[in-house]
Formats: structure tokens, sequence, C-alpha cells
């Protein structure tokens, strides 16, 4: 068990929240007691979070496409508003887009065999002075493979048909204990989880250890792979009992955060209090505080919200020489450069980030979604420009090509009713027929529209009245609205294609506004010449890895190329 330490801060604005263990609340429930289980002095909440996701592959063990005995595809689960519902021409386009026989279909690995993972490496001096601390620690070799990885295509295929070459050696959880303190408003006060991170590199400097740290694991750039010619002690610092908002500032609109805590949860628990943050990066329901910090993260309403360098106001950062954090809490500082741009997109580089204080806004009185066809994907492109020069961008705006378009209409869920078949069957026969757009050329901008309800109204007519100029149709908010609810189940269809030997994987960047179109065919064009050099049978897709390709798929000739989103552009202002 864990020992009561000193107090980490002393507010006189004070909120301390128990809040529910991370991920999905109506699943997982309020937070049991700790107690200790079979693994070294691990907690059985922690181990909740591990149970639930899937160990080789993304999200929830609950929720995964599937065919089912009709040979529709289907999402189990009752997560996402997609769950349980029918896809009746995804099959079709699978089949007819891609060339795949579902009769050819992979076997990976149902379960992890402790006997394939590297053995543990600890220094024992190490291990010796860390049960002193009293901090939670793992070398069960679940524990250590679900935290050696994000989810880069290469990973995934690594713990579906092989292994890591290396893993870290052990996992820490730093704790907390709330301590009863007496006052008149009865509060908990707890511990901070930053003291026991202090404490962990200042251990891993003494033996000259690696420190890796962790939140949510969704990286996309390889921060989570342990090199594999690394001899010493590699640590995986597990951030996920980092999960608290310590206070809440309502007079100056901050929140101060522990570094480990999810987007889902932290929208959630501000959401009692009338709040948001706004930002909301596609793994929302996984990433963290701190990953979004350490990665430079954007979301999907930057436009109004802004980037992440935007929100943070303070952070708090343990590194092998001490502590960074600046001195004061305002929001801005003019004198010398700022030590937050040193911190942000380090990928942990530098240190473990332990706390973030970050901007909060009431949550919007109204919300609407949108979208807008247009004849193709260069016209699109010159609307978004024109939106971006007026300066009157949505909270969210994202351009498909046709490509992408294709691939979300196959996605779209079985209708409800015969009246709802004919409406969209005459929606399609005005804009193809009536309006003359070619279905194999047609691009389309989802929208997403927030704020006071008199604004937005007026916010969307200044929009359509642009997207008009460049020959764009409205195309209504339902379709709006799906294009934004595919965002959360998308690598999910990744993890399926990988069992038809579909490859799928994704690219972002940012560009220019006259380099997208270029950037956009060349890719495309680069793809096609290095599948063909490599004889892999492909797709024109947005973006795939070709240099992380894995050496089955090349010498077997195994897998198509598929990308899970195609070409999206997402205005940048």
């Amino acid at each position: 068990g864990n020992t009561s330490r000193g107090s980490g801060t002393g507010r006189s604005r004070l909120l301390v929240e128990e809040p529910d263990v991370g991920l999905d609340p109506t699943t997982l429930g309020s937070r049991p007691e700790p107690k200790a289980d079979h693994r070294s002095n691990i907690y059985l909440f922690i181990i909740t979070r591990q149970e639930v996701m899937k160990w080789n592959g993304w999200g929830y063990n609950d929720s995964k496409f599937f065919f089912n005995k009709k040979g529709q595809v289907e999402l189990t689960g009752k997560r996402y508003p997609l769950s349980g519902m029918i896809l009746p021409t995804f099959k079709d386009w699978i089949q007819n887009t891609l060339g795949v026989s579902l009769e050819h279909k992979t076997t990976s690995k149902a379960s992890l065999n402790p006997s394939d993972t590297p053995p543990s490496i600890v220094n024992e001096d190490f291990l010796h002075d860390l049960k002193e601390t009293n901090i939670s620690y793992s070398q069960e070799a679940d524990d250590r493979v679900f935290r050696a990885h994000g989810h880069c295509l290469h990973e995934i295929f690594l713990l579906r048909e092989g292994m890591f070459q290396r893993i870290p050696d052990i996992v820490l959880w730093p704790n907390f204990i709330c301590i009863p303190v007496i006052n008149l408003f009865s509060l908990f006060f707890p511990t901070a989880c930053h003291d026991d991170v202090v404490k962990i590199v200042n251990l891993a400097c003494k033996y000259n250890l690696c420190i890796i740290p962790i939140g949510g694991g969704t990286s996309v750039s390889y921060g989570l792979m342990c090199p594999a010619d690394e001899t010493r002690t590699i640590i995986s610092l597990d951030t996920s009992q980092m999960n608290r908002i310590l206070w809440v500032d309502e007079n100056n609109l901050t929140a101060h955060v522990e570094a480990g805590i999810t987007g889902q949860e932290l929208e959630r628990q501000l959401k009692e209090s009338g709040y948001c943050t706004g930002h909301e990066p596609d793994s929302l329901e996984f990433s963290t505080v701190g990953g979004w910090v350490s990665t430079r993260a954007s979301g999907m309403k930057k436009n109004i919200y802004g980037n992440i360098e935007d929100l943070v106001v303070h952070i708090k950062m343990v590194t092998p020489r001490g502590i960074i954090e600046k001195s004061c809490q305002g929001p801005r500082m003019s004198t010398g450069p700022d030590i937050h741009h040193f911190i942000m997109g380090s990928e942990g580089t530098l240190g473990v980030i332990t706390e973030a204080t970050i901007k909060i806004r009431p949550i919007p009185e109204y919300q609407k979604y949108g979208s807008v066809a247009f004849p193709n994907f260069e016209q699109g492109v010159a609307c978004l420009r024109e939106i971006a020069k007026q300066r009157c961008a949505p909270a969210s705006i994202r351009l498909m090509d046709n490509q992408q378009f294709q691939f979300g209409h196959a996605l779209k869920p079985q209708v409800s009713s015969i009246f709802t078949s004919f409406l969209d069957g005459l929606k399609k026969f005005y804009i193809t027929k009536f309006k003359g757009f070619d279905p194999n050329q047609l691009a389309v901008a989802t929208l997403l529209f927030e704020g006071d309800r008199e604004k937005v109204l007026q916010h969307e007519k200044q929009v359509y009245d642009i997207a008009a100029k460049f020959g764009g149709l409205a195309a209504g908010e339902d379709n709006g609205q799906r294009g934004y609810l595919l965002t959360y189940v998308i690598a999910y269809i990744r993890d399926l294609g990988l069992e038809y030997y579909v490859l799928g994987e994704s690219f972002e960047t940012s560009a220019p506004w006259d380099r997208v179109v270029d950037l956009c065919r060349n890719v495309k064009e680069r793809i096609t010449r290095e599948c063909k050099e490599k004889e892999i049978c492909q797709t024109c897709v947005e973006a795939l890895d070709h240099s992380r390709f894995p050496e089955k798929a090349a010498e077997e000739d195994h897998y198509i190329t598929l990308l899970k989103s195609f070409f999206q552009l997402s205005l940048w202002l």
C-alpha cells in the first residue's frame, strides 16, 4: 500500500474531485477502493483500464467491426452511434474497390504468450530502492507489452503477427492517496502524483535508467517504441492514475489538471460545472492532457478554441535536472523566450509532464452540423481558402476528396424507412442529374458550428454563401454529423482491414494554400510508384508509410493497401 505524503499544493481555490475511472464512466463505474492484487503493488482500478482495452488493436474490447451471419458489416458494443447498426453497402465497397476476398483471412494471435516477450532487465539496486517508495510497479509481460507501443500500423502489425525486439522492463504508476482534512468543507486533500514522479526520475538518474512516459498510448510517431539496442533498464512511466482535476478557477476560466487525465474524462467532469476545453483531437477518448502537450496536439475545433499551445497557461515538468515550470501564472509574457514552447512537442524526451493549467470556456449554447458538396476537390480547396481569407471559419471544417467521400458513403448505416431511402435517392438525383455533378469527381466538406444560436445562424449563412460562389451545394446536417461521428470509429476499420490483408495508415501535415492540391496529387503518385516497386496491389489513398511496410507484406505479396481516411483537408488559419 501507499504511505501518506505531504500536500503538493495549497490554494484557497482548491477544488478536489474524485473522478470516475477514465475511459467510459458508464462501463467502469466509480473508482473502487485501492486493493492490491497478485501483481507487485498494483491496484485493481489500474488493471480495469487495461482489461477493457484491446491489447493488439484500437479501442475497447467490446467494440469491433465484423461480418455478421448475413455477410454484412456491423459494429459491436453500445459505445458509439454506429454500434449495433448494419452497414449494408460496405461489403460491396471493400470487394469492388479493393478486390478483397472475404475467404482470404489472416489469423493473428488471439492472446499474448508471455514466453514470446523479451525478458525483463531490471537493475536490482533500483528495484530495492523502488520498493522503499511504495510506488506501484509491475514486471508482468502483459503490462509491459500493453505500454510498449503506440498505434502506427507497423506497431499494430507486430502485435498481431510477431513481437517487439525490445519492450519496457518495468511499468511504474505514480500513486495518490486522499487524506481527510478537517475543515468547513470536509474535503479530502490529495497528495500529489507529481511527488512520485520526482522520486522515479531521481532513481532513474541515480542508476542511469531510461524513462518512457505514457498516457493514453495513442501515439502515431513511434514515440513509445523501445530502441532494440538499448541495454539499460527501460521504465514505462504510466500516468493513468494522474487523472484528477485539481482545481477550477471560474474567475480566470482556467482548470489545473494532472497530465494523465483523458480528454473524454476531462470534458465529462468539466461539463458537470458547465465548462469545456473545446480541444477535441480524433483520439479524444483515450489521449491525455500530457500527451496533447508533449505532441503539440491540434483538435477538430481549433478554429474557435485553438491548438494546445493556445490553451495551455502553465505546465509543470519533471526533468533529470529538476522541475521546470513558470513562476508566473499569467497567460502571456513578453520578456524572453517562452519555456512552454520548449516543452510542447518534446514527445517525452526532455522530462515527464505532471500537471497543466488550461483555459476553459462555458459550454456553447448551440451546435449545428452541416455539409457542402463541390463539383471537384480543387473547387473545394478554393472555397476553404476563401473562408480562411474572410476569417469566418466554423468551429470545424473538413474537405474530403472523392475517394474519401465514396468511402464514407459506404459506411452509411441501413436506412430506417422506405421514405428515407427515397429522399436519399432524390438528393442523389438532384446533385448528379439536375446539377450535373460527376459522382466520381465530387468532393464534400463537413461543417460544425458552435456558439450563440443567433451568431451560429449568421455564421452558417456566410459560409454557405461563400460555398455557392465555388459551385458548392448544401448537402444537409445529417451528412455533416455522420462525418464527424465516423472520426471515433475509423481506427476500428483499420483493424478490420488487417484481418483481410488490408493495410491502413494515415499521414497528417500542414501546407501553404498554394501547395495543397500539388501535395495531394504528388502523395498519391508517390504511393502508386512505391507500391508498384514493392509489387503490392494498391488503391490510391491519402498517405501510406511505405518506409515502414512490414517485411512479411512485401515478401509474400499478401496485402492490399487502403488508407483509413483518404484525402482530408482540415482548414488551417
